[in-house]
């Protein structure tokens, strides 16, 4: 072990060993289920806002969009940056108060889940656990992808074993989300989001000026890409350069419709739930906005400017292995000195656990609070939810685990479904909850089930019409099947009504 390989791995250990002094730290201001789930509303404006795009933009910001840029991919992963970007402005300006005072108003709500159960008055049940089902489904998918980042990352720095590190990285973010909750992940997202922002803006000044410039930057960066569709770096490359060039009308919308996931991700509208005032949101949307487009500018110059720079150094990386997802690991460790390098690497760990910690978390909130809680014990005590709502994160846990033992698992593939999952069912159901007072239980039942089996269905069939991204026709049939089966039900439930003119008429 030589001295670069002890510097970069006292970063790691200084960065991941912060993590879990964090989860410790927060487990002991956990004294109920709602302090466990939610923080208790007691967030701030900076930690809501920065912990909310943290874990939205998990490792695929830092190795799938890059890597599509280094194979040539600039269109898609721009009208996807696009498309972000734009969800997530609305997703503030539009639903963050309301869903905040919404969730107040009706039974003061700590789960997703248990949000639509009381604001849709659904006796049955149905509604909870139909929602816990999509969670625990697509969440277990989304938290894969957060596992693969991490063994990806140690593989290629540290040319760890890929299953060691899948299993170093499970173990790290599994024992400050069990210990702490939703104050340590929002606490750890903080920091993980303040690191990604850095590593972007440092490392696109440095990697531009390192290639001359500008101008000259632009023109390696196009004297690579002339390269690859000539085929000058092997059959790999030239297939997917190729690929890449082939992006359509119907490819621009499948990227851009990506700004529908934003009204349905659990683990991101939570935290608008969460902070301590309404008044607090303008100043939270403007922080996090700033930094998802900063964030996106950096995904679009790394991927890029690393083809010319890794060039320079004589390096090319697979296009079809998954090896072009490594491009920001890679720039990193050729770019920097070995600790400093090391500590930008942390940046997508810090991706990968940010996310996959607020996906757990949320995961587990539906389960021991809408499905244990609400359902099968409903006299329990915070003590067993908490314990049950632990028991769930590892499960959970292990079964992304075995989602993620394939070496080629697509980061960007895996978020791509577990996010039109989420936007499809999920999204349009909050917009109704929020703004139609006329909704009712059995249009959302029947708008989740559709949503939802949409989404499935369309993600396994392909050819024509099927290759529009299936976020897009899973939110028009759930939109449209929760209106009319709400118009179809003439039960509509009178303490309902009454709550939601109580929510309308809340002060801001």
């Amino acid at each position: 072990m030589n001295s670069k390989m002890i510097s970069q791995i006292a970063a790691f250990v200084l960065y991941l060993g912060l993590m879990v002094v964090i989860g410790l730290r927060s487990a002991r201001k956990n004294n109920s289920a709602s302090d466990f789930f939610l923080g208790g509303r007691k967030m701030g404006p900076w930690v809501t806002a920065l912990s909310a795009e943290a874990s939205d933009s998990s490792a695929w910001l830092l190795m799938g969009l890059p890597g599509l840029c280094y194979l040539g991919g600039f269109k898609e992963t721009f009208w996807t940056a696009i498309g972000l970007i734009v969800g997530t402005y609305l997703a503030w300006l539009i639903i963050a108060k309301p869903l905040r005072k919404c969730s107040i108003t009706f039974n003061n709500s700590i789960t997703i889940p248990e949000f639509l159960t009381n604001r849709f008055k659904d006796k049955s049940k149905v509604l909870s656990i139909v929602s816990v089902i999509f969670i625990v489904l697509f969440f277990t998918i989304y938290t894969a992808s957060g596992f693969v980042a991490c063994a990806k990352l140690f593989n290629s720095v540290f040319g760890l074993n890929y299953y060691i590190g899948l299993l170093i990285g499970m173990i790290i973010i599994l024992s400050y989300t069990i210990m702490g909750g939703y104050l340590a992940v929002c606490t750890t997202d903080f920091l993980q989001g303040s690191l990604i922002f850095i590593a972007f803006v440092i490392s696109t000044v440095i990697i531009m000026f390192s290639l001359g410039g500008p101008s000259e930057a632009v023109q390696k960066v196009s004297e690579f890409s002339q390269s690859a569709l000539k085929g000058d770096f092997g059959e790999k490359m030239l297939a997917s350069f190729t690929a890449n060039q082939n992006f359509s009308v119907k490819s621009a919308i499948s990227a851009f419709a990506w700004c529908l996931g934003y009204f349905g991700m659990p683990h991101i509208i939570i935290r608008f739930m969460g902070i301590r005032s309404n008044k607090e949101i303008k100043k939270a949307r403007r922080v996090g906005i700033t930094w998802m487009i900063i964030s996106y500018i950096g995904t679009f110059a790394i991927g890029t400017l690393g083809t010319a720079y890794l060039a320079s150094k004589g390096i090319i990386l697979d296009g079809i292995s998954g090896d072009a997802e490594t491009v920001f690991s890679v720039t990193m460790v050729n770019l920097y000195p070995a600790f400093i390098g090391g500590i930008f690497l942390c940046g997508i760990l810090a991706a990968a656990m940010s996310t996959a910690d607020s996906q757990l978390l949320a995961a587990s909130s539906a389960v021991g609070q809408d499905i244990f809680k609400n359902i099968i014990k409903k006299d329990a005590d915070d003590k067993t939810v908490l314990l049950v709502s632990r028991i769930t994160v590892l499960v959970i846990a292990a079964i992304a685990f075995l989602l993620s033992l394939d070496p080629n698992s697509s980061i960007f593939g895996l978020v791509s479904y577990a996010w039109a999952g989420f936007g499809g069912t999920f999204g349009p159901l909050i917009l109704i909850a929020l703004f139609w007072k006329g909704a009712t239980n059995k249009g959302a039942i029947a708008g989740l089930i559709c949503g939802g089996i949409t989404v499935v269905l369309w993600h396994n069939l392909s050819g024509g019409i099927f290759d529009l991204y299936e976020i897009l026709p899973a939110f028009i049939i759930c939109l449209v099947v929760t209106i009319v089966v709400s118009l179809l039900d003439k039960k509509k439930d009178p303490e309902m009504l009454k709550l939601f003119d109580q929510y309308k008429a809340m002060e801001d």
